[in-house]
């Protein structure tokens, strides 16, 4: 089969959240297509492919970007290459001429061989879903300030850190580096500094993207039918309340920097005696249970109702198992350290520390007094420091 024909039919030689840019890219330096052949199949100037294909090309002292570009590449070759094996063991009909076009079962050897490539075992590139899924998360952790991203080599795993007050420093999130490299190579993430250690900050685009994703999760919980299908897996049950439109709702609803949670906020504060109004320790308490509440949320399960195990006087058997790092026991973890808190502290922690809740909203869909719940939360805080530090988990799940 002719490789061309297949790339151009079929559209599966690379995932589609690749950017236009490299993949003409990867089509000129890797497959020999001319810069005129990709003008005319996209429909413009020789002139932009040049600018697209260069562009790309000044992008691979970057070692992420230069990863993904070089795994898309073996990805599209192990693709072809087993289509092509494909294509020539398949069975041929024996008379075809008598056949009109709606009649010919022939195989389609380019769909076909592109679900038997991603069956094997062979290199496959993340999905468009994995890689929203993980920007939501990792994207929100490098707007908080100081944050960025430390990719080492030959690691597998790429960390977020951030910057604390008295020059320490916090291990906030871990992903994926095959996640990292695509981020890098659609721009929401870019290179400050380059050794044996590559840090990464969010860039313009990373921002925008993230707004968008956060647009687009909030409009799920809202119920619209057009969300993008994409954020139904996670499985959360936020509370919206009830009686606004959309449109008041989505004016009131932030009061807050939504790249960070409520209790970033309030760290930055400091009480009548000029000490941090939330130590650092109460800090990490939070984000340890915020961290536990996303990882879980990862559970293929249906949504959880977080709020019963507030109100309900049994602790529930999966409580009793918080060892692991898979989801189950993530869920674990958080449904201990809600029991401990029960109701009232828990409320406060679960919508502040887990649903990413304005104070301001929090105290009016509890009905508390104004001013009162930033009290309340710290009282949570200390109470779940003491939870995990009895239980021996550490601060962060990274």
């Amino acid at each position: 089969m002719d490789q061309t024909k297949f790339t151009h039919e079929s559209g599966n030689m690379f995932p589609d959240w690749v950017p236009q840019d490299a993949k003409r890219y990867l089509d000129h330096t890797e497959r020999g297509l001319t810069i005129r052949a990709l003008a005319r199949r996209g429909g413009c100037a020789p002139s932009t492919v040049m600018r697209q294909v260069r562009k790309i090309e000044l992008k691979r002292d970057d070692p992420l970007i230069d990863e993904a570009l070089s795994n898309l590449s073996q990805c599209a070759a192990d693709l072809s290459q087993r289509c092509a094996e494909q294509a020539q063991s398949a069975p041929r009909p024996k008379d075809t001429t008598h056949m009109n076009k709606s009649t010919d079962h022939t195989p389609n050897t380019s769909t076909d061989g592109a679900n038997d490539a991603l069956s094997s075992g062979a290199l496959v590139p993340p999905t468009d879903a994995t890689i929203e899924f993980e920007a939501r998360r990792i994207l929100r952790r490098l707007s908080e300030p100081g944050a960025c991203l430390a990719v080492a080599q030959d690691m597998e795993k790429a960390v977020v850190v951030r910057d604390l007050p008295g020059g320490r420093t916090a291990r906030t999130a871990v992903l994926d580096r095959p996640i990292a490299q695509a981020m890098a190579l659609k721009d929401w993430i870019t290179a400050q500094e380059k050794g044996k250690i590559t840090r990464y900050t969010i860039t313009s685009a990373g921002r925008a993207a993230l707004k968008m994703l956060i647009a687009a999760d909030e409009t799920a919980r809202a119920g619209f039918a057009e969300a993008p299908a994409g954020f139904g897996h996670q499985g959360t049950a936020w509370p919206v309340p009830s009686g606004l439109n959309p449109e008041a709702e989505k004016q009131k609803r932030v009061r807050y920097n939504a790249a960070e949670s409520p209790v970033m906020t309030l760290s930055r504060r400091r009480d009548k005696d000029g000490e941090m109004f939330l130590p650092p320790e109460l800090v990490g308490a939070a984000e340890r249970l915020r961290e536990d509440f996303e990882l879980a949320q990862m559970d293929a399960g249906a949504a959880q109702d977080w709020e019963q195990y507030l109100t309900s006087g049994a602790v529930p058997e999966t409580a009793k198992d918080t060892a692991g790092y898979g989801p189950q026991a993530a869920k674990a973890r958080v449904v201990a350290a809600l029991v401990d808190l029960g109701p009232g502290l828990g409320d406060v922690a679960l919508r502040c520390c887990c649903y990413l809740e304005g104070m301001e909203n929090a105290e009016k869909n509890l009905g508390w007094s104004a001013r009162s719940g930033k009290v309340v939360l710290r009282i949570a805080l200390q109470r779940l420091k003491r939870h995990f530090d009895q239980a021996g988990y550490s601060n962060l799940i990274g």
